[in-house]
């Protein structure tokens, strides 16, 4: 699904850019997917996990997802750079068709200028505009206290919770919970 082009004011006064990916983003979110995962441990991959990813499957991954009926990828761009990404999905099954698997990442620099809620109204908008979904689902990582906050703010609850589902390289073993938000028509 193509998302078209948006712009807005960043909380320091910058201009971000949210759409789809599109091919010269490659390099960029190639970088992003390492530099991201260094960051912090609430995202489920550790840089050098990343090498498995390459142009040529960066650039089949961003094409099916723009012409999916059941997803969308989104990036915000800053000066040029990639700052953050979201996707959301759904399948086309009966029995799940209404739900949709959200993630989200931001690198560190641009934490607090309101990427991600902006991020977040774009899904809640795509979801919104299927009539078959009726629910929004993510998870985070124990100890992610900012991205709780965030999902709280835009209207999730928790609704469950897996322990010991992360298990970090020094061994700490953290519980991973679910979120679930509701769609209103």
């Amino acid at each position: 699904m193509i998302i078209e082009e948006t712009e807005f004011k960043m909380k320091d006064g910058r201009t971000a850019v949210i759409r789809s990916p599109r091919d010269e983003d490659i390099p960029g979110l190639l970088e992003y997917l390492v530099i991201s995962a260094g960051e912090t441990d609430f995202i489920l991959r550790y840089p050098e996990e990343c090498d498995k990813y390459n142009a040529e499957a960066e650039k089949a991954f961003i094409d099916r997802l723009n012409a999916s009926e059941t997803g969308a990828m989104l990036v915000c761009i800053v000066d040029g750079k990639l700052a953050g990404n979201c996707e959301i999905n759904w399948s086309n099954r009966i029995k799940t068709g209404h739900r949709a698997s959200i993630g989200i990442a931001l690198l560190k620099e641009y934490w607090g200028q309101g990427i991600g809620t902006r991020l977040f109204r774009e899904m809640i908008r795509i979801a919104e505009s299927n009539e078959r979904l009726t629910q929004m689902e993510l998870e985070f990582i124990e100890g992610n206290s900012r991205a709780r906050a965030l999902y709280e703010k835009m209207g999730f609850r928790i609704t469950g919770m897996r322990p010991n589902a992360i298990r970090l390289k020094d061994g700490t073993l953290l519980n991973e919970y679910t979120m679930i938000r509701e769609i209103k028509r």
